[in-house]
Parts: structure tokens; C-alpha cells; sequence
């Protein structure tokens, strides 16, 4: 026996899955799907009603069926509104980030003498042991940090293979106020030391050091001098050169000066003996001369 054609059955089949996928659009279906026990491919087999063709009708279902319409009709489901799936997305979806305000994290314990919590939500600041000591270390030498710094690093982690047992000495590592810090730091975590005695250890090392180098610098400047080179002017020199011409410019500023001061100066002085020539000069009031006049008739 042939098994039946289910080509026509295809729409329904779709239907069926649209209705029980989506529940919220309110599609209300009412047609059975059976598995045939005659064919091995398990063939489905859709009720009369649905219009299957090959397929035989039972009256027990059919029955059913009619039973189950007119209860349907009599108590209609409800509609489900066109919007449902939307709302409910909305629903149970998480709120956006920006409008979630999470604790910042803790890094040490808060004051015992506040009241109430402040600050929740503002970051703490975090600090390294280093922090202090490497201030401390470049308030005393400022001027360490006007030195020429080298941050070129191989692979990230050479910090991890120094060795602050052995010294400020480290290779691939330029002596600089960051070796006195670390230096200090090892002396105070595995010597046992105070912070004030590591620092002047460390400080002591690394004056050593400087000057070390210091001493091989001119060492290897008067050699090479020795033999014939010239490295043109020193910083020294530079900056004397510097100066005199800031000199020169200042005398050429000054002689102007001087000069306008001075001509201002006799202005000032031709008005004032002008003033005191009109003085002695003006004429006296009419008024004046009758009184005059009357006190010597008088006498």
C-alpha cells in the first residue's frame, strides 16, 4: 500500500507550529495531528475536518469535535491585544546600564568616625607603598627629575626579573630615583628596616654611584680631549654665552632709558622756571594799586 500524499497537509503543519510558538498573537487552533501506525515513515494523519485526503474518518472524533466547536462558540476566548509580545519584551528585558549605579569597590576600610555612608558611588583612590616613598625621594632631589629618563622595555616584564638584593645596579635598568624607591622598599619588606634607615642606606648607594659615574665622565672627556676631539662648547659655556647677550641687550635698553629719563626730566625743569617767571612778572589788580595809593597818602 502506498502511503498517502502530504503535500496538502504542509500549510496546516505550518499553522500548527505558527499556533504553538507564538501563543501571544492569538491564533486558536483545533485540528489534531496523529502519527499512522500502517507506515513506518510516521506519516501524519490530520483529522476530516482539516481536509486530509487518503485518510479515514473516525465518528468517536468526529463527534468531538462537534462537541468541542460548540463550546468554543458558546464561550469565545479572549482576544489577545495585537501588542502583548512587545509589552512583555519590554517587561522582562534588564535595564540599560547607564541607569544602574553600582557600589564602587571597596580597597580599605571605612572611617569608623563617620555617621552615615558617604561616597558610595565615587571611586576610591588607590595607592602603592611606592607612592610615598618616591615622593619623598624627589622632594629632597628635584632636580633628578630634569635627568633623561630611558622607558624602553624588552617584553613589559623586566620588572619582574630585578633583583634589589644586589643593589641599585641593575641590568638593563637606568640608575634614576626609581632604584632608590625600590631599593628602599626591598630593605623595608626583607631587612627589617625603618623606613628612615632603608632611605638612608639607599640614599648613600646611590650617591656612591653618581658620583662614580661622574668621575668616568671626565675621565673619558679629558682622554678623548688628550688625543685630538673636540666636542665643541660645554653647557657651562653655553649658558655664559647666553647671558652676555642678555646683558648687551639689557645695556642697549638702559642707555634708552637713561636718555628718555632724563630728557623728561629737563622738560620738567624749563616748566617749572617758566612757571616762576610768570609769577613775577604778572601786573597787579587795579584794586590793588588804589589801596596802595591810599596807605602812602595816609602816612
Amino acid at each position: 500500500m502506498e502511503p498517502p500524499d502530504t503535500t496538502s497537509l504542509a500549510p496546516a503543519l505550518r499553522f500548527a507550529e505558527l499556533a504553538q510558538n507564538f501563543p501571544s498573537l492569538g491564533i486558536h487552533h483545533h485540528f489534531e495531528v496523529e502519527l499512522s501506525d500502517e507506515h513506518d515513515d510516521q506519516t501524519p494523519r490530520h483529522s476530516p475536518r482539516l481536509g486530509g485526503h487518503g485518510c479515514q474518518a473516525d465518528p468517536a472524533r468526529k463527534g468531538l469535535q462537534g462537541r468541542r466547536k460548540r463550546t468554543e462558540q458558546q464561550n469565545p476566548p479572549e482576544q489577545a491585544h495585537p501588542h502583548a509580545a512587545l509589552v512583555r519584551s519590554r517587561q522582562l528585558r534588564a535595564p540599560s546600564e547607564n541607569a544602574v549605579r553600582t557600589v564602587a569597590l571597596r580597597h580599605r576600610a571605612p572611617s569608623k568616625k563617620a555617621t552615615k555612608p558617604r561616597n558610595l558611588y565615587r571611586p576610591q583612590q588607590i595607592t602603592y607603598p611606592e607612592d610615598s616613598l618616591r615622593s619623598t625621594f624627589y622632594k629632597d632631589h628635584p632636580w633628578e627629575l630634569a635627568r633623561p629618563r630611558n622607558i624602553v622595555e624588552t617584553d613589559g616584564r623586566d620588572a619582574q626579573r630585578y633583583d634589589w638584593s644586589r643593589g641599585l645596579r641593575q641590568r638593563g635598568m637606568q640608575l634614576s630615583g626609581e632604584s632608590v624607591v625600590q631599593r628602599q622598599l626591598w630593605l623595608m619588606e626583607n631587612q627589617q628596616m625603618g623606613r628612615e634607615k632603608a632611605y638612608d642606606q639607599a640614599r648613600r648607594e646611590f650617591y656612591r654611584l653618581r658620583q662614580e659615574e661622574e668621575i668616568e665622565r671626565r675621565v673619558a672627556l679629558e682622554e678623548a680631549k688628550y688625543v685630538g676631539a673636540y666636542f665643541g662648547k660645554s653647557r657651562l659655556d653655553v649658558g655664559l654665552q647666553l647671558e652676555n647677550a642678555e646683558y648687551e641687550k639689557w645695556k642697549v635698553w638702559a642707555a634708552k632709558e637713561s636718555e628718555r629719563r632724563e630728557a623728561l626730566l629737563q622738560e620738567s625743569r624749563a616748566s617749572d622756571f617758566e612757571d616762576e617767571d610768570a609769577d613775577v612778572e604778572a601786573p597787579e589788580t587795579p584794586g590793588a594799586a588804589t589801596e596802595s595809593l591810599g596807605a602812602a597818602e595816609s602816612r
